[in-house]
């Protein structure tokens, strides 16, 4: 009998009855050959690896003129399912992308490793995680998951840096047959492994595309932020009024994409993980023509409250940023850590840890901004001048405080308010937070001590940001890119 593998390519079997027969394998529109072809720009295509059944193609070209190294599972033959040869196509594509010094690409649409070989494709696996590690932190890694990407074929994309799913893409270790063998969960691809499972839940997809097209432009959009990051034209960068974006009310929770759009060269933003803990947001964007990373509190959600979840996804953010040179732009609008039981045995000690970790290891320019209140221990954890803090800028109506006054005369003065009549309860507390402020520091304290550098007008923050960044020398971090 035949194995699967060694039927030539133009063999055709019957479909099953009810079943639309699959196209030739030059119109099908899995084939290696289109996708490689629709990411790289147009004529730069130059294939690496034969296009035989490995099931992996591999190539190199350009993307936005610069160039990378990409390679494609082949879902036509096996479904993508991953040989030793077809491994060692990878493999030696990585080899390629680390000796040219170049981002490298996956498209992924694989089954995993392929059974009939055995332990061979599981040790064959294993060299493709390998390669990946070593090249951790050394060159971008982008992987684009185009259809099911299970097994190995989950864990491949998960260790590079970004993670792109398309409409089609499934992610998962095991599918939903085996999950229901073993567990009696009844569940299908869609709900185990989909776009809202790892876009919103597990936050192991970083960008959700509505197209496979749209899918492979991220790609190529994010491969060109870290790959080609540009030189900052400081003189270039021109102000706008950001504090427009702010609701009069202290009190009131506001969005604060407006703000981050507008530090952004027009048009250049990409959000990683948006719906993935959205009390934060992590962007990749350009700024005078230079890519840099922009992390911000969005007191929309949880009132921008650091939570256990947050943390992690801007700690993973700052140490990809770091390793790959990328300055970092951090807004602070924060009241503290999301207190509460479910925090604390979620993790929030250990997974807070690791922004602070990950800010105090930094070695990039990296300058924050307090637009309206830091409190607390949220305040070392957002890039504070104790972590390293390049520089600490803030708006003139912004708070850095222990907590909020009033919140504090609350607990200093508990006895001294309630002996004093409801009425006259409020303005006992406003005049007993205003010697409480004034006594324990203001911004004006803030600056006097060294916290804060400088006190500036909303209107001339994005050259204030741009003149910091320019007077600090380039640096990376000299660390890989675990996915924490």
């Amino acid at each position: 009998m035949t194995a699967l593998a060694d039927r030539p390519a133009s063999d055709k079997s019957t479909a099953p009855a009810g079943k639309p027969a699959k196209p030739p394998r030059e119109e099908d529109p899995r084939n290696p050959n289109h996708r490689l072809a629709a990411l790289f720009d147009p004529g730069s295509l130059e294939l690496i690896s034969p296009d035989d059944r490995s099931g992996m193609l591999a190539a190199v070209g350009t993307v936005h003129g610069a160039p990378a190294v990409a390679f494609c599972s082949d879902a036509t033959v096996m479904g993508g399912a991953m040989g030793a040869d077809g491994c060692r196509v990878v493999v030696e594509a990585y080899e390629r992308a680390l000796a040219d010094g170049v981002p490298i690409i996956g498209l992924w649409h694989s089954g995993g490793a392929r059974l009939p070989e055995g332990v061979l494709s599981l040790h064959a696996v294993g060299q493709i995680f390998e390669i990946m590690t070593r090249a951790s932190g050394r060159i971008p890694q982008l992987s684009v998951v185009l259809g099911p990407a299970a097994g190995g074929g989950a864990y491949g994309p998960a260790l590079t840096d970004i993670v792109i799913m398309g409409p089609e893409g499934r992610v998962f270790v095991t599918g939903p047959e085996v999950v229901r063998s073993v567990t009696g969960e009844d569940v299908d691809m869609l709900r185990l492994g989909g776009p809202e499972p790892h876009g919103r839940r597990s936050g192991v997809v970083h960008v959700v595309a509505s197209t496979e097209r749209e899918a492979l432009d991220q790609a190529r959009a994010l491969g060109s932020l870290l790959g080609d990051q540009g030189e900052l034209d400081a003189d270039g960068v021109a102000d706008v009024d950001l504090g427009a974006h702010l609701p009069e009310s202290a009190k009131r929770a506001y969005d604060v994409h407006p703000i981050i759009t507008d530090v952004l060269d027009a048009g250049t933003g990409l959000e990683l993980h948006p719906r993935w803990a959205p009390n934060i947001t992590t962007t990749l964007g350009r700024f005078g023509g230079r890519t840099v990373g922009v992390i911000a509190n969005n007191p929309l959600r949880l009132g921008g409250c650091l939570d256990s979840t947050s943390a992690e996804k801007a700690a993973r953010f700052v140490r990809m940023c770091d390793a790959f040179g990328v300055p970092l732009i951090v807004i602070v609008d924060v009241p503290g850590y999301l207190p509460g039981v479910g925090q604390e045995w979620d993790g929030v000690v250990r997974r807070g840890a690791k922004l602070l970790h990950a800010f105090a290891e930094a070695s990039v320019p990296r300058v924050t901004l307090v637009t309206r209140k830091v409190y607390g221990g949220a305040y070392i954890a957002m890039n504070s001048r104790a972590l390293g803090a390049t520089r600490v800028f803030a708006w003139p109506t912004a708070e850095v405080a222990v907590m909020g006054a009033v919140a504090a005369v609350r607990i200093l003065h508990r006895r001294k308010l309630a002996e004093v009549a409801p009425d006259v309860r409020p303005q006992v507390e406003a005049e007993l937070a205003e010697e409480h402020q004034r006594i324990t520091g203001s911004l004006d304290r803030a600056v006097e001590i060294g916290v804060v550098d400088e006190i500036i007008a909303p209107a001339q923050t994005r050259t204030a940001l741009a003149r910091a960044i320019a007077e600090t020398p380039a640096r990376r971090g000299s660390h890989g890119n675990i996915p924490l």
